[in-house]
């Protein structure tokens, strides 16, 4: 049995969740998600707690069995709390700007780059260079740090580049060190 898919997911306050055969709605104080669960999986709601189980045993119903129930707890959270990824730039010269909804990004190269985010997800910028990639899908805010973080991944020698905060980039040693 999946630890992960066997654990309730509690609903907050100000959360509906509407569930038809398949589908599942979530709507909160933040905004709705809609998603379509694997038929290999059950949804039920009691209450204020989701269950999700599986129809049986097969390899690919256990498969989806976790991966729906975090699905799910997910756009709960997402639409109650929201989500965030924050990303550091480094680098000599290296800045960011919000422009309309666009980010501008002055990362080393001949022109800026311009980044264009998906309708639902806000970006806002601290000190020209921490970047805050926040929205209600988890799926898109880390989908969309990604993108950023691509244009100018960390280097291993100096560490320039955009990294996610809290993230450690394992340094080389240069020419000179090697001894």
């Amino acid at each position: 049995m999946s630890r992960i898919g066997k654990r309730p997911i509690t609903i907050p306050n100000k959360v509906t969740v509407t569930i038809e055969g398949q589908q599942v709605t979530v709507k909160g104080p933040k905004g709705e998600l809609q998603r379509v669960l694997p038929k290999q999986v059950t949804i039920e709601q009691e209450g204020e707690t989701i269950h999700v189980r599986r129809r049986d045993e097969s390899r690919l119903a256990r498969q989806r069995h976790g991966l729906s129930r975090t699905l799910v707890a997910n756009m709960v959270e997402g639409v109650s709390k929201g989500f965030e990824r924050r990303l550091a730039i480094q680098g000599v010269g290296y800045r960011a700007q919000v422009q309309g909804r666009n980010l501008i990004l002055n990362v080393g190269y001949s022109q800026p780059v311009e980044i264009v985010p998906p309708e639902d997800v806000q970006l806002a910028v601290e000190g020209n260079t921490n970047v805050i990639v926040s929205g209600i899908n988890k799926e898109i805010v880390g989908n969309t740090a990604a993108k950023i973080r691509a244009v100018r991944p960390p280097e291993v020698y100096k560490g320039k580049g955009i990294r996610y905060v809290g993230e450690m980039i394992r340094r080389k040693a240069g020419k000179a060190g090697k001894k």
